[in-house]
């Protein structure tokens, strides 16, 4: 039996377009140096693996996710590639890689500390390590889902709903210098456009950042806990007057190049 959180994959590809271009601005901004291989950390359905595909033409490309739902869209989508499931917080290939992509992944795992400088080690002498992730804790989005979450009669369960971790530019900067020869950082808010209300706000951030306190409610508790926060995104978000809501998504990248 499939159950809401098997539908992980098809939730996320709703909005693949917009879910995509980040990626795609990430990787137009890695330096053109030879690839023999790379690796799509996080790689989802396998949109993200299409254009390191695309980048990297005469490189072995592999995937991994630590979702079965999403690997195994990857898999039907790019059935020539090796897709396997895996928790990128403890992979570790070391000297083995001349590209690791991570597109919106590392925000979901701890200890960025550590876990950054030893990604950096799975690559080669001058490989790039391509970062992306989310920048919108501070949004009214995840700020509301917050609220909701300490609020309602589900606010014991959701209490150990941990904020994940995000470093701020200056930080990453300061902790991937001493290791590389380049380090590229910036951040960028797309402003998506969603018809159909603070309905489509939802749908989006369910494929997302809805997932950890929707994992841990029963149906009824989902249902009632997606229609407070809809209720406080509309205010949160006035649509347009044709019902669309521009939704603001900021994002930061990394292009970090091995000494």
């Amino acid at each position: 039996m499939t159950t809401r959180l098997d539908q992980y994959a098809k939730q996320y590809v709703q909005f693949e377009g917009e879910r995509t271009r980040p990626v795609r601005d990430l990787l137009a901004a890695v330096p053109r140096t030879p690839v023999r291989t790379a690796i799509d950390t996080g790689c989802g359905p396998g949109n993200s693996t299409e254009l390191l595909m695309a980048h990297a033409p005469d490189a072995a490309i592999r995937g991994l996710d630590a979702s079965p739902d999403m690997i195994e869209a990857a898999r039907e989508r790019l059935p020539g590639l090796p897709f396997e499931v895996a928790d990128v917080a403890a992979w570790d290939e070391p000297g083995a890689y001349d590209l690791i992509l991570a597109n919106a992944v590392l925000q979901w795992l701890p200890a960025h500390e550590t876990l950054f400088p030893r990604l950096l080690g799975n690559l080669t002498s001058g490989g790039h390590l391509a970062v992306q992730m989310p920048d919108n804790l501070d949004e009214p989005a995840h700020r509301l889902m917050r609220e909701v979450a300490a609020s309602g009669p589900w606010a014991e369960k959701l209490r150990r709903v941990e904020r994940t971790e995000r470093f701020d530019a200056r930080r990453y900067f300061a902790l991937l210098s001493p290791l590389c020869s380049r380090v590229d950082v910036w951040r960028t808010t797309y402003y998506h456009p969603l018809r159909g209300g603070a309905d489509a706000v939802v749908e989006w951030f369910r494929g997302s950042a809805l997932r950890p306190f929707l994992a841990r409610l029963n149906d009824e508790e989902c249902t009632a806990f997606t229609a407070r926060y809809r209720d406080a995104v509309a205010l949160g978000y006035p649509a347009l007057a044709d019902g669309t809501i521009l939704l603001p998504f900021p994002r930061l990248f990394i292009v970090a190049t091995r000494k």
